[in-house]
């Protein structure tokens, strides 16, 4: 943990320099063996692990002690060192109990590594293993919570630079392992019921084809379930968008709010029902038409998109069509929504190709879902991306689910918040193209208060030449003249909670925006025309309340990532 040695013998006050040196060998002995341990987890082989976590504990163990003692105790209650001093303890103390809880969880971790050879090609003994591991990891997660609230506590300026960013350090490194071990509490607590270890499950599967933009990410171009039934995963009942008609009675009722905002007509048709970016909305929309036309009942819902089936991809190799053709992770996206369009002049002839790439991928799937430190990167990515969301229609699973970013929940959180999101409102296909930025400026606080800006830049990045009319047709306005390549989108800024907007700025000039809101979170929206490679600017101050949350920017999972920027003032804000 690199204390100073001059620090130490500072701390000591010179007659017990020799106990000061002790405490900070066997700290950066500890630290150096959690290092090592790091590098062993990542490799997967248990012994060098267990060999490196048991020198690890054993100087902490040794600090710990140290630093327990009169000695130390005088130390601590000493003019001037006395901050230092318990602040070397505190990371003594978090080391020590750090240390225990990598014990007790390693037998998991090293049982985590072989799950996928203990039973290939079967998902109950795997299943049966994160349910056993559950309560371990919920205790570890827990202790570590507490971990941190207790270095937290510690003085963070102790007048000795080199111990306040050891402190720093440490308590980054015990959020990180919190963070990864709540995560695995929370997948070992909902994933062997969610995928059928209690019995057969059944959920509505999105495709998004988010060529054209909606609220969670785009249009659902084709959708199939997936069953689970203790430890086979299958998916069938692949469809086109078509394959789910439209209701004259709404799938789900979301209030009044929704309404206003989206319309009747959201409720009860596939292809707007999910214009909100709140992924719980557009999940009991599809599960509730599904199970109008007496299709049985389902247990929630999943969505992904052609970037997510990237990652996938990535992880089960190439997958070969009927006719030969490979598609891999690097062609993937391409190939769905951008190729497809001009290959098959016939909507009806796409579809079915796509259909036949959702089913190889879907077929071979369920055999890398065994090898769980394969698995883990690429969901992790999925999950960060919001290329998978997953609703649940149990309402103690889906009380967690929120929890997670995997939910694509619009948060009721306070503090900052900026959130950007399109939808496609002219009926075609150029949201492929569709290049995003979002900055976001906090000012100083004062009176409770704070200042903030969010600047908006989207582009229509077009290319140039002859594009499928089924990409570039204007739905919105079919019998007028159109430059090819235009688009139309409806564009939105979600603020945080409490926030007021003081002005907005189209492409440098003074813009009415219309408000509504959505979970309680302000939404100011318009209606923005885009000519081929055109660009607009669209600006907003706010007045938000001044908090010491981080501020939170959700991006819309669309084909290009978006570029996002955020400064902040923290004069005068609460610490």
């Amino acid at each position: 943990m690199g204390l100073l040695a001059s620090a130490v013998l500072i701390l000591a006050g010179g007659w017990s320099a020799h106990l000061g040196m002790r405490v900070r060998d066997h700290l950066e002995a500890a630290g150096a063996a959690l290092v090592q341990v790091r590098a062993a987890a990542s490799t997967g082989d248990p012994r060098p692990m267990a060999t490196a976590l048991a020198e690890a504990r054993r100087h902490a163990d040794e600090a710990r002690r140290l630093t327990e003692g009169p000695d130390w105790w005088t130390i601590a209650h000493t003019p001037v060192v006395g901050d230092a001093a318990t602040t070397v303890r505190g990371l003594a103390e978090s080391a020590a109990d750090l240390t225990g809880v990598l014990a007790d969880v390693r037998p998991l971790a090293a049982a985590f590594t072989t799950m996928g050879k203990r039973s290939p090609g079967n998902l109950r003994q795997p299943l049966t293993d994160l349910d056993a591991a559950s309560p371990t990891l919920k205790s570890a997660a827990a202790r570590l919570a507490r971990i941190g609230s207790g270095l937290e506590a510690t003085p963070a300026e102790t007048g000795l630079k080199q111990l306040d960013q050891a402190r720093g350090t440490a308590l980054h490194e015990v959020d990180r392992l919190h963070g990864w071990l709540d995560a695995a509490a929370t997948a070992a607590t909902l994933l062997p019921p969610m995928l059928g270890l209690d019995g057969p499950r059944r959920y509505f599967l999105a495709f998004q084809t988010n060529a054209e933009a909606r609220g969670t990410g785009g249009l659902v171009g084709a959708f199939g379930i997936l069953k689970a039934d203790r430890g086979k995963v299958d998916i069938g009942h692949l469809s086109a968008n078509n394959g789910l008609a439209g209701s004259s009675v709404p799938g789900a009722d979301h209030g009044p709010d929704y309404r206003a905002r989206y319309g009747p007509w959201s409720t009860k048709l596939l292809s707007i029902s999910n214009l909100s970016p709140h992924f719980p909305y557009a999940a009991a929309t599809w599960t509730g038409l599904w199970e109008q036309q007496a299709r049985g009942h389902l247990d929630g819902a999943l969505a992904t998109d052609p970037v997510g089936l990237s990652y996938l991809l990535q992880l089960i190799g190439p997958v070969t069509l009927p006719g030969g053709e490979k598609v891999t992770s690097s062609n993937v996206v391409d190939l769905t929504e951008r190729t497809a369009y001009a290959r098959f002049a016939d909507p009806m002839a796409r579809k079915r190709f796509l259909i036949t790439i959702a089913g190889a991928v879907s077929e071979a799937l369920p055999a890398s879902l065994t090898q769980p430190a394969r698995l883990l990167p690429v969901l992790t990515r999925m999950v960060s991306e919001r290329r998978i969301q997953i609703w649940s229609s149990h309402e103690a699973e889906q009380r967690r689910l929120s929890r997670t970013p995997v939910s694509g929940v619009l948060p009721l959180r306070s503090g900052p918040f900026a959130g950007l999101v399109v939808n496609n409102s002219a009926g075609g296909k150029l949201d492929y193209y569709l290049e995003r930025s979002l900055d976001y400026k906090l000012g100083p606080c004062r009176d409770g208060l704070r200042p903030s800006t969010v600047r908006v830049r989207l582009t229509n990045d077009v290319p140039r030449g002859a594009l499928p009319s089924y990409v570039t047709s204007r739905l919105d306005s079919p019998t007028r003249r159109h430059a090819p390549g235009s688009n139309l989108l409806w564009v939105s800024l979600y603020g945080g909670l409490g926030a007021k907007m003081t002005g907005a700025r189209l492409d440098g000039d003074p813009v009415s925006l219309i408000k509504a809101t959505e979970r309680s979170h302000p939404v100011y929206s318009t209606i923005l025309e885009f000519a081929p490679g055109q660009s607009r600017t669209l600006e907003l101050d706010f007045t938000e309340f001044a908090s010491d949350e981080p501020p939170l920017v959700p991006e819309q999972p669309l084909v290009r990532s978006q570029r996002t920027s955020v400064t902040q003032d923290r004069q005068g804000c609460p610490l």
